[in-house]
């Protein structure tokens, strides 16, 4: 029978546009150890002409492509996938020029964007890529693919084994806390192995800052997403941390009828027990913390509790920012798209 990807196929080659920041960087390091995708080409600015540290398959250099290189690029199929690691609201020229160079030469190249650009569209061939909860078969050639973002992950999955136990009306709310790598990098970076943080771990002063208290961009990805398994509007509030890389989420959930704290385990284990990058912790190993999370390239839940009356339930998640929120999911979904086995090249 077919497994329903490939096992021996000649390399494919990626180009990284954005390869600047801290998720570049943890995705050449997964595609430095991939069995059959090879980086060709990586983007920034600021690093142009700079040889790329950490990739040892082969010397690349970082180039400074423009929409008229990539429209040609993918006009004459000189690589497989484009990874899109810019900024929110920066990547539609180079999603257009990849369209029109794929136009013009009759290509298919597959574009996965890591930024918040295209996670509503739902239309124009665009899939979103969280495989554990929806659109795993979907993926499976798709030739758009939005990565999801960090806080979202890490909400969806926290939340989906609840929503047909929500009160009527109720409004779940999750509590995020990031690693300050998750704020991203900013300009004037000189040497290509030391990116530099937009908020510096000491400028927290060993706390924790809150900050969009409301509206947060990945607040209204979760609940638009977790809505077309039950609806449901999601309140959702992140701080920064001084550590580097690691989300710890807490949701707390109004139910439908008093649950115990087994069958809420029961839930978990129901949804995600056969999943490779989903770990499940035990009820005597607590809550979720960050030494579960970094460094991971996968999700943990964990410290389920059932308020006295039953009806308030509290559990605790997590992932590394960089990988499970954005590099390790990238590559699971390019590894789909491109007809491989979901988690090559992914650290189990």
């Amino acid at each position: 029978p077919s497994r329903g990807y490939a096992t021996a196929s000649p390399e494919k080659k990626v180009a990284l546009i954005g390869a600047r920041g801290f998720t570049g960087q943890a995705l050449i390091s997964l595609l430095a150890n991939h069995p059959s995708l090879t980086l060709s080409h990586v983007s920034s600015r600021e690093l142009a002409g700079q040889r790329l540290p950490g990739y040892s398959k082969s010397e690349v250099t970082y180039s400074n492509l423009s929409t008229s290189d990539i429209e040609r690029m993918a006009k004459e199929g000189e690589v497989d996938a484009f990874v899109m690691a810019l900024p929110n609201g920066v990547c539609k020229p180079f999603v257009d020029a990849i369209d029109r160079g794929n136009k013009e030469g009759s290509r298919d190249s597959v574009v996965v964007d890591l930024s918040a650009d295209y996670r509503f569209e739902g239309a124009n061939g665009w899939v979103y890529g969280l495989p554990e909860l929806y659109n795993r078969e979907s993926l499976k050639g798709a030739k758009r693919v939005s990565n999801p973002g960090c806080y979202a992950t890490s909400t969806q999955l926290l939340l989906a084994p609840l929503l047909p136990y929500l009160a009527p009306g109720t409004v779940p709310t999750v509590f995020g806390i990031s690693g300050f790598s998750g704020a991203g990098t900013k300009s004037g970076q000189k040497d290509p192995a030391i990116p530099i943080p937009k908020v510096p771990g000491e400028s927290l002063n060993g706390g924790i800052r809150p900050y969009a208290l409301t509206d947060h961009i990945h607040e209204r990805e979760a609940g638009h997403h977790l809505s077309t398994i039950s609806p449901v509007t999601v309140a959702f509030t992140p701080s920064v941390a001084p550590w580097f890389s690691g989300i710890l989420s807490i949701a707390s959930v109004s139910l439908a009828k008093p649950l115990r704290a087994s069958e809420i385990w029961d839930l978990y284990k129901h949804r995600y027990g056969h999943e490779k990058l989903v770990r499940i912790k035990e009820s005597t190993e607590g809550v979720v913390e960050l030494g579960d999370v970094e460094n991971n390239h996968g999700w943990v839940i964990g410290g389920v509790q059932v308020g006295s009356s039953g009806s308030r339930v509290v559990v605790t998640g997590g992932l590394d920012n960089l990988l499970k929120g954005a590099a390790t999911q990238c590559l699971q979904n390019l590894n789909l798209a491109l007809g491989y086995d979901e988690h090559a090249g992914i650290p189990l």
